[in-house]
């Protein structure tokens, strides 16, 4: 009996000379076998469709100083830039706990991460909310952990990809769930919501300054707020109420904000990292090291007040002085990292 040869597959033809559309992206979305063309991307201070450039790895590492034996938790995995650097650290004989709720980015974060060839025991992945963290602890046996990372806010790849409705540059379902199997998308909120309700949500989430022309003009096309694009055009037509060189000088910042403000309200992002904040001295063991990623004003002022008031009540031995904020040539680099704040604290010895 002879075999079938293999049959040839072709990849999806596109127009023009380069590929637009996000998962026509057939070099950048498989990296591994594009390394040449992904760097070239990388050069022009871009990150390459469908992948994720961790922020601040040399300081994290400094900050949460990982030690052969430790028991770690990087509690947002995402592309899982951050775990990669942690895990031989710790080895032998440590382990880390990988934590995501997003279904669709964390079987391959996890792939990506066995094919570094770790032990199996080196490297636990669990598809969980990091406010669970007492449970996964009671779960293992533990009594707590050495170190803990928690990188806030949505990945590149969440980003990048349309279906999820994460980015106003192309249009998507307006989504921004981080689980889309859970909860109501952003577009359900919209339709819902009242106008006062949604301009405290701009200011809340995103310090938007315009959010009372905002939410205005998305209220009163509620109905038409379905899409990335449809959102998009509603912040566009509330900016035009403005002077031309105020709205110039704008941009298109107030559209990143609503879709921020969205999605930390869909996502309940606020009150999660408010849970973890609160559980996190007794998931630490003594000594324990925590960093913690953010990129809004209203993450970081909950981080810095809750290490701030640990540091008085004597639960944290030591925390960050001052905020660290990424170097000149990774703002330059990576344009995405410009916004992030990392602050850290180490639990008391007793």
């Amino acid at each position: 009996m002879t075999e079938e040869p293999n049959e040839h597959k072709r990849r999806t033809r596109y127009q023009g000379t380069h590929p637009r559309a996000f998962h026509e992206k057939y070099k950048e979305l498989n990296p591994e076998q594009y390394a040449e063309d992904v760097q070239k991307v990388i050069a022009r201070g871009s990150t390459p469709a469908g992948s994720h450039r961790s922020i601040m790895v040399a300081e994290i590492l400094q900050v949460l100083k990982p030690q052969p034996g430790d028991i770690a938790v990087d509690a947002t995995l995402g592309y899982g830039g951050h775990a990669r650097e942690i895990v031989p650290a710790i080895l032998p004989d440590g382990r880390l706990y990988g934590l995501d709720i997003d279904p669709v980015e964390l079987p391959r974060a996890e792939a990506r991460l066995r094919a570094e060839g770790f032990p199996p025991e080196a490297l636990v992945v669990r598809q969980m909310n990091f406010a669970g963290l007492p449970r996964l602890l009671s779960d293992e046996g533990l009594s707590g952990v050495d170190l803990l990372l928690a990188d806030l806010g949505a990945s590149s790849m969440q980003i990048d990809n349309p279906d999820r409705g994460f980015t106003f540059k192309r249009t998507g379902p307006l989504d921004l769930r981080m689980n889309p199997e859970k909860g109501e998308p952003a577009s359900a909120l919209l339709a819902t919501i009242s106008e006062e309700k949604l301009q405290a949500l701009l200011v809340d989430n995103a310090d938007e300054p315009y959010a009372e022309l905002i939410a205005g003009v998305i209220h009163a096309r509620r109905d038409e707020m379905t899409t990335t694009t449809a959102l998009a055009e509603a912040v566009r037509e509330a900016m035009r109420a403005l002077h031309s060189s105020e709205r110039k000088e704008a941009g298109d910042d107030p559209i990143r904000r609503t879709f921020q403000a969205l999605r930390i309200a869909v996502n309940q992002e606020l009150s999660v990292l408010d849970t973890l904040l609160r559980v996190l001295p007794f998931c630490l063991n003594p000594g324990g090291r925590v960093a913690i990623l953010t990129f809004h004003s209203g993450e970081d002022r909950r981080v810095k007040q809750a290490f701030l008031n640990g540091y008085r009540d004597g639960i944290y031995a030591e925390i960050a002085q001052s905020v660290l904020r990424p170097g000149m040539e990774e703002r330059h680099e990576n344009p995405r990292s410009s916004s992030a704040k990392l602050r850290w604290a180490v639990r008391a010895a007793e």
